[in-house]
C-alpha cells in the first residue's frame, strides 16, 4: 500500500523539482529576483495553465508541506539559543499583542459582517497562529463542520498569499536594512509556515531565519488558543481530546536540533549539509504552493468572503507596523 501512495506521489515532486531546478538555474542569470521569487510565479503560472490535472495534486501537496516541515527542522542547525535571545522580550511582546489584536478583530469583524461564530473562531486562529495547521486544530475543538472549515481555509490561503508577494516590499521600503524589523512584520503576520518562509526568501536568508523564531513563538501558543477557543464554543472536554497537544512535530524537531545546536559544537560540515538540503527542500516546496495555487476556488467564494479577508489583513498589517514602531523592535 505504501508503494502504491508512493507512485501517485510522484508526479507532482517530481514537477516540484522540476520547477524548483529551473528556478534555481534562472537565479544565477537574474540574481535581482531570486530563485523563490521565481519558484513560486512559475509555479503559479504552469499550475493554473498546463499542470491542472489531478495526478500532481497529492505530490504537489506532499512538497508544500513535508518538505517545508524538513526544512524548518533543518532551520534549527543554523539557530542557537543566541540568536533566539536577539529576538528579546519585546518580540515576544509583540507576537502576544498581534495576536490578541488579529484575534479580536476577526471575532467583531465576521459577527458583523454575519458569518457564525465557529467560522470566525477558524478566522481568527488561521490568521493570528499558523493558517491551515491552525483551523485543522481549532476545527474539531469547536465542532466545526467540513464546509465552513474549507471555505475559511480557501480564504486564509487567499489572505495569505496576496500578504506574501506584497509584505516583503512593503517591509523593504519601510525598515531597509533593519533584520529584525522586516522579521517581525513578517514573521508575525504571514498565515502559514510555507508563507512566511516564502514571503521572506524574497528578501534573504537570515530574514528567513528570524522570520521563523517570530512565527515559532506563535505556533507554540497554538494550544492556548485551542483551548481558549473550545471554552468559547461551549463544547464537550471530549471534543479535542483526541487531538493530543497541538504543537507541530517540526516546531518541536527544531527546537531540539536548535537546543543540540546551543550546547554542542557540531561539526561545519552537518550545518552547511544542512542549509544545503534545507534551501532544496525550500526552494521545491515554494514552486508546489505556486503549483497548487488555484485562482478558481478563490473565485467561487464571493465578494462577503473576500471583503473579510482583506478586513481581517489590513488589521494585521496596520497592528503590526504599529507595535514595531511603538516597542522599538
Amino acid at each position: 500500500m505504501k508503494q502504491i501512495a508512493h507512485i501517485h506521489i510522484l508526479p507532482g515532486l517530481l514537477l516540484a523539482v522540476a520547477v524548483a531546478i529551473i528556478a534555481k538555474w534562472a537565479a544565477v542569470l537574474v540574481p535581482q529576483i531570486g530563485g523563490a521569487t521565481i519558484a513560486i510565479l512559475l509555479g503559479i503560472v504552469l499550475g493554473n495553465t498546463y499542470f491542472k490535472q489531478s495526478i500532481y495534486q497529492q505530490g504537489t501537496k506532499f512538497a508544500e508541506s513535508r518538505l517545508l516541515e524538513y526544512s524548518v527542522v533543518l532551520l534549527g542547525f543554523t539557530v542557537t539559543f543566541q540568536t533566539i535571545s536577539e529576538m528579546g522580550l519585546k518580540g515576544f511582546v509583540f507576537i502576544v499583542l498581534m495576536m490578541s489584536i488579529v484575534i479580536t478583530a476577526a471575532i467583531l469583524i465576521g459577527k458583523k459582517m454575519g458569518f457564525s461564530q465557529k467560522m470566525g473562531l477558524m478566522m481568527a486562529g488561521g490568521n493570528a497562529v499558523c493558517g491551515s495547521s491552525a483551523i485543522g486544530a481549532i476545527a474539531p475543538a469547536i465542532n466545526a463542520d467540513d464546509e465552513e472549515k474549507g471555505q475559511i481555509i480557501t480564504l486564509v490561503n487567499l489572505l495569505g498569499t496576496v500578504m506574501m508577494l506584497t509584505l516583503p516590499f512593503l517591509g523593504l521600503a519601510i525598515y531597509g536594512d533593519d533584520l529584525l524589523a522586516k522579521s517581525a512584520l513578517l514573521g508575525g503576520t504571514l498565515q502559514s509556515v510555507g508563507q512566511v518562509v516564502a514571503g521572506a526568501s524574497l528578501l534573504d536568508e537570515e530574514v528567513v531565519k528570524y522570520a521563523m523564531l517570530f512565527k515559532i513563538t506563535r505556533i507554540i501558543l497554538l494550544t492556548v488558543v485551542v483551548i481558549s477557543f473550545k471554552k468559547m464554543a461551549n463544547n464537550k472536554p471530549q471534543s479535542v481530546a483526541k487531538k493530543g497537544m497541538p504543537i507541530p512535530w517540526y516546531v518541536l524537531g527544531f527546537l531540539l536540533i536548535c537546543v543540540l545546536n546551543s550546547f554542542t559544537t557540531l561539526p561545519q560540515w552537518l550545518s552547511q549539509t544542512a542549509q544545503f538540503v534545507s534551501g532544496w527542500f525550500e526552494t521545491t516546496a515554494l514552486a508546489a504552493i505556486g503549483l497548487r495555487l488555484d485562482f478558481r476556488k478563490f473565485m467561487k467564494e464571493g465578494p462577503r468572503f473576500l471583503y473579510y479577508g482583506l478586513s481581517v489583513g489590513t488589521v494585521q498589517t496596520v497592528a503590526a507596523l504599529m507595535l514595531i514602531w511603538l516597542l522599538r523592535i
